[in-house]
């Protein structure tokens, strides 16, 4: 996430704490760091001034609370500052109201990622438990209605729509028609991108907002975008009012901290955040959460929320270890649903200081491809070979490389780690027993 901007706004904290005397140096100092660090992020000069003088005079003016060191003062202001560009209240996302339909209208420009967008929300609202139901109206681009169908697939949402060519108001009309029998709670519309300058499609956008009326309307931001945002924010606006705002592909750019900032600049708000091409990588937007992470604060509530998405069952696990029954099948599931949270990257960014750990990019690509890789292997092994490694000779790890189009060392390995991980294991559980009083010191 913004890697440039949390990178250099963490280097300022750190050289900050460093520090043995806060004085008047200092402060020049840490104000200097933290503006260039905003401007290489593409955040406008004229937010990074203002941001810059207010942060001085507080450093200079307020006095920190009791028990509060100048040091851990500078970082909570420059806290506050941030949230302050990005809009210092959390949006609430639209739900629908008792008995009646909501109905959100998706707009952006074309390449901004507003397909994917349509169905990680109706993803969002099923885990909502609302039903939802989604309208291609993009009648432009070759495969839209294709790939809205096929991103819907993996979440059993149905679409509407239209094939290419078709008359995108036309469509939305009679799918709007289509879903009122369908008893659904949220109707979301996928229009096709434009640009401010595409006066046909601008008035399209019109027209279609007109005949399905909108409850909500979204505009897609791209995030590579950086300070053009603003003038797209507008353009938009001007032509249909924009409730709030969807940021992508905030994973892959240098450039976020000048949509974010445009995007607030403009007083539409940011109701969510993507981060990936996973319908997991998004989640409503918190200038709270998102400063504290860029900070290194950590977002314990998000790791928690993503922890209960993924639904690992702890005490079924624990029942399995103490009866001796944690399997090389156990293992792999266990990782794989700490993988179903998100991209190991973005887990630990969630945890304040990343749990002091500094794991190279190149790392964890590493585990993520090997995981995939003992899934393979592990679909290649006989049932007792699940249960019961200690099962493996050499004839079994050749006959079991051979099926999975791995090296027998990856076998091993895997092997390996499952029983570190068991000992460990039965090792942790044991000491909670013992806390618990469950169990004697000698048992």
């Amino acid at each position: 996430m913004l890697n440039e901007l949390k990178d250099g706004l963490r280097s300022t904290i750190n050289k900050m704490l460093k520090r043995s005397i806060v004085d008047e140096r200092a402060i020049k100092e840490f104000v200097h760091d933290v503006q260039r660090t905003f401007l290489r992020s593409d955040v406008s000069v004229k937010l990074v001034l203002e941001l810059s003088r207010r942060l001085e005079r507080e450093l200079k003016e307020r006095k920190p609370p009791a028990g509060i060191s100048l040091k851990e003062h500078a970082i909570y202001l420059l806290y506050e500052e941030i949230i302050k560009i990005l809009g210092k209240e959390e949006a609430n996302p639209p739900r629908p109201g008792r008995g009646q339909k909501l109905k959100i209208l998706l707009i952006g420009l074309q390449g901004s990622g507003k397909t994917t967008a349509a169905a990680k929300l109706a993803s969002y609202y099923k885990r909502l438990g609302y039903r939802s139901i989604l309208i291609a109206a993009d009648t432009y681009r070759p495969g839209a209605y294709d790939q809205l169908r096929q991103l819907a697939e993996g979440i059993d949402i149905p679409v509407l729509g239209g094939r290419r060519g078709e008359d995108a108001v036309k469509v939305v009309e009679r799918s709007l028609e289509d879903s009122g029998a369908r008893g659904v709670d949220v109707v979301i519309i996928d229009t096709a991108g434009r640009h401010k300058e595409e006066h046909a499609l601008m008035e399209e956008m019109k027209e279609i907002a007109a005949v399905s009326r909108p409850d909500f309307v979204f505009l897609v931001l791209d995030a590579t975008m950086g300070q053009q945002a603003e003038r797209q924010v507008r353009a938009f606006h001007e032509a249909t009012p924009i409730g709030g705002i969807i940021v992508t592909k905030l994973d892959s750019t240098a450039k976020g901290g000048g949509a974010l900032t445009a995007a607030a600049a403009t007083g539409a708000k940011i109701y969510f955040a993507s981060y990936g091409e996973k319908r997991e990588e998004f989640e409503a937007f918190s200038p709270q959460r998102f400063a504290s992470r860029l900070l290194g604060l950590g977002d314990l509530k998000t790791l928690i929320e993503n922890i209960e998405r993924a639904r690992i069952e702890e005490s079924e696990l624990t029942k399995r270890i103490t009866r001796g029954r944690f399997t090389l099948e156990d293992f792999i599931n266990q990782l794989e649903g700490i993988r179903k949270m998100g991209p190991l990257s973005r887990l630990l960014e969630l945890l304040p200081g990343g749990l002091g750990l500094k794991i190279p990019e190149e790392a964890l690509d590493s585990a993520e491809e090997k995981l995939t890789k003992w899934k393979a292997i592990l679909q290649s092994m006989t049932d007792e070979e699940r249960v019961d490694p200690d099962v493996l000779n050499s004839s079994r790890v050749k006959r079991i490389a051979k099926g999975a189009g791995a090296d027998e060392r990856e076998i091993r390995d895997m092997v390996k780690a499952y029983r570190q991980a068991r000992k460990l294991a039965r090792t942790l559980q044991k000491s909670r027993l013992r806390k618990t009083g469950a169990i004697g010191i000698g048992s």
